[in-house]
């Protein structure tokens, strides 16, 4: 499998180098001039970053008309939408647990089953996304085995006033529809997002403000139908950006963000061959507020102390048409509070990085007991990290990050990185880090028994033994599993990621850069049935059972061919295997079913790896600017079909299981100025009109939009 996965990629790289050097050589360091600072939570330049990085610039964003994050994000080479339980971002094969969404720098919180729904985000005063892939816990700790995203919002710099509304509509069983038959026709599906945005500047304070205001006709299906049921959706953001300059030392930042969601529910759930329908509704809110102060003592010396509070607040409510009197709520809360200092040290060829915080997370939630009974986890931390240049064209970076974590043992992250510039077109960098990621608070203490859906419980590790035991000793458990046997006190996963690539910029027309890939997991947590109750509900835990990998290659092809025309193609080939499951398929002990129903050994031939993951990863984006007044740009994305259940029951996924199948997803956007102030936008998402009622139960099908920015100051 390695050997395939080298070869693939030494193919793509001759022929992107052959194709390339017809083209022009004249020398540029255009792409490299862009400054980041997520992959080393210091300032540096993309020619001396050492890992796999991505730049979504402020003008791509609004190009695509992209609204929120997820529509920006599922457009570039190598990330992965997931759907269940809100959008979530898989990065190099791993599940959206393990990548970190950062604001600023900080975490946003409020994860359901490990996904942080990524639809909660406005884009609206984003300056720049960037894109970690590999592990980052030497800098970040847990949650960041994948890879970090972090958004960053635009400062305020300027005096300025600007408003925008945008309105989309589209009816998928129709195709092509008009604004006229949008507004009378009870299935279309209709949008509207206004967003105002302001900064000024009273002497040495800046001050700006951004709101946001958004509607969508979100849809769900009934199972085993196509027939579409609304369920509006409603989103509002507000954020307040200050900067003051306290002395010519030192300067007062603050940052707060409030996030509101409402999604009226009228969804239809399977419980043992029978449906029951219910409605209600969600609502998610969230605050974030954080204050820093960073001091420069000298040319050598700079200090940032930054402290960040989060409360995020999930409510759910259902009715039951078939039980009138019977309801669901559903409530988590969850606090998070850290105070973090990070200092910058240069001297001669080297620059240091060291720093610590303390970190309190609380939840309250009615899944884990009462919603008033607070669980809580604290973490003291300290890091470090030395970038050497020994030469112009050699860096090194080395850091590592120690967690004291209170339910847990301690964790230490390293981390090595190393980038080599032969000369200003071709450019090498390698990575090997420790990645890590705690159990989070549902895996440690959930108590949730879902009578809407067949009355399976699942328990957190902490009381699942005493819970069990007490329910045998009553005489309701008919069925202890083996792995009841395994419980124990969960230890965090741990990754080793490996990546390997480089560069090569053959003119300012194009350039080429690749990366080999490799994350090693060990101790995965994953959920197991561990008893089945008298009734016949099951009963499921968690325990450390999993020894994982993801490797494959990603490569990004960016072309210039004439200066209005900007062409960039990414690809992304990935292998997962848990090697707990290739062992026991070795030993002759997992068995499938034939077409006729009988069982037999099964061959290696037909494992298919770990699950809900696409072998390829496609797309292919054209920006076009006739002039400075106008754009077009269209965008194709294409995802390989991928395995989303065990249909033989033998606990892994084979050939003989349930897939969804491939899709392209076009998006196309074309943009007028008009005058100094005013830019007209038109665009169509989902162009194709694709559809997957059954997988992909959140895509609406083609959706039409205008939109209209308008400066006022």
């Amino acid at each position: 499998m390695v050997k395939s996965i080298v070869f693939t990629a030494l193919l793509f790289i001759t022929k992107s180098f052959l194709y390339a050097q017809a083209i022009s050589n004249d020398d540029t360091t255009k792409w490299l001039n862009e400054v980041i600072v997520t992959s080393t939570r210091t300032a540096s330049k993309l020619a001396n970053v050492a890992v796999p990085v991505q730049v979504i610039s402020q003008k791509t964003i609004k190009q695509s008309g992209a609204l929120r994050l997820k529509d920006i994000l599922q457009e570039q080479a190598g990330l992965s939408i997931t759907n269940g339980f809100g959008a979530g971002i898989q990065m190099q094969g791993l599940n959206p647990d393990y990548t970190l969404i950062l604001i600023n720098g900080e975490p946003l919180v409020g994860r359901t089953a490990g996904v942080l729904d990524i639809n909660r985000i406005s884009i609206g005063n984003i300056k720049k996304i960037e894109i970690v892939k590999g592990p980052s816990s030497s800098l970040y700790g847990s949650e960041a085995m994948a890879g970090v995203i972090n958004i960053i919002t635009e400062e305020p710099t300027k005096q300025s006033l600007e408003t925008s509304i945008r309105v989309g509509f589209g009816n998928p069983d129709k195709g092509w529809i008009s604004p006229v038959e949008a507004l009378v026709d009870k299935d279309a599906f209709k949008s509207t997002d206004i967003n105002l945005d302001g900064a000024t500047k009273i002497k040495n304070t800046s001050i700006r403000y951004t709101g946001n205001a958004y509607y969508v006709d979100g849809v769900s299906y009934r199972p085993y139908s196509t027939l579409r049921v609304p369920q509006p959706i409603w989103r509002i953001t507000n954020q307040v950006q200050l900067n003051t300059k306290i002395d010519e030392k030192t300067q007062f930042g603050l940052f707060v963000r409030q996030g509101y969601d409402h999604i009226k529910q009228e969804f239809s759930v399977g419980n043992n061959g029978g449906i029951n329908n219910t409605y209600g509704r969600e609502t998610n809110y969230d605050v974030n507020f954080n204050p820093s102060i960073v001091r420069q003592f000298n040319k050598n010396i700079k200090s940032t102390l930054r402290y960040y509070q989060t409360l995020f607040v999930g409510s759910q409510k259902l009715f039951f048409n078939e039980k009138p009197d019977s309801s669901y709520v559903d409530e988590f809360r969850q606090h998070f509070y850290r105070l973090e200092n990070q200092t910058e040290i240069n001297f001669q060829n080297n620059r240091l990085s060291i720093g610590g915080g303390y970190t309190i997370d609380d939840a309250n939630s009615t899944r884990y007991d009462n919603i008033n009974n607070r669980k809580r986890n604290t973490i003291s931390y300290a890091f470090v990290q030395n970038e050497w240049t020994p030469s112009p064209k050699l860096t090194l970076i080395a850091g590592a990050r120690y967690d004291h974590n209170k339910l847990f043992a301690a964790a230490l992250s390293p981390k090595l990185a190393f980038r080599y510039n032969p000369n200003r077109k071709l450019h090498f960098k390698a990575s090997i880090g420790r990645g890590f990621k705690a159990p989070d608070f549902r895996q440690l203490y959930l108590n949730f028994t879902n009578n809407a859906a067949g009355g399976y419980s699942v328990l957190g590790t902490i009381d699942a033994i005493k819970t069990i035991n007490q329910l045998n000793t009553q005489g309701l458990i008919s069925d202890l599993k083996s792995d009841f046997y395994k419980l124990n006190t969960l230890t965090p996963e741990f990754s080793t990621g490996i990546n390997i690539g480089g560069g090569y910029i053959l003119s300012n027309k194009l350039q080429f850069q690749f990366n080999y890939f490799l994350n090693e997991i060990k101790d995965m947590i994953d959920y197991r049935q561990v008893a089945t109750k008298t009734n016949g509900a099951q009963i499921f835990s968690y325990i450390n059972v999993k020894n994982a990998y993801t490797q494959g290659i990603e490569a990004e092809v960016t072309w210039n061919p004439y200066n209005k025309l900007n062409i960039t193609s990414g690809y992304q080939y990935l292998v997962s295997e848990d090697l707990d499951d290739l062992k026991n398929i070795s030993s002759r002990k997992v068995f499938t079913r034939n077409p006729d129903g009988t069982s037999r050994v099964m061959t290696a031939d037909e494992y298919r790896g770990l699950p809900n993951r696409s072998k390829h990863l496609y797309n292919v984006k054209f920006f076009y600017e006739p002039t400075d007044r106008i754009f077009i740009t269209l965008r194709v994305m294409y995802k390989s079909n991928w395995y989303v259940s065990d249909r033989d029951g033998n606990g892994l996924i084979n050939s003989n299981d349930e897939s969804a199948r491939g899709y392209f997803l076009t998006n196309v956007s074309a943009g007028k100025k008009l005058g100094k102030t005013t830019t007209l936008m038109m665009g169509i998402d989902n162009l194709t009109n694709y559809k997957d009622v059954i997988y992909l139960p959140n895509l609406q099908g083609r959706m039409i939009f205008c939109s209209v920015n308008i400066k006022l100051k």
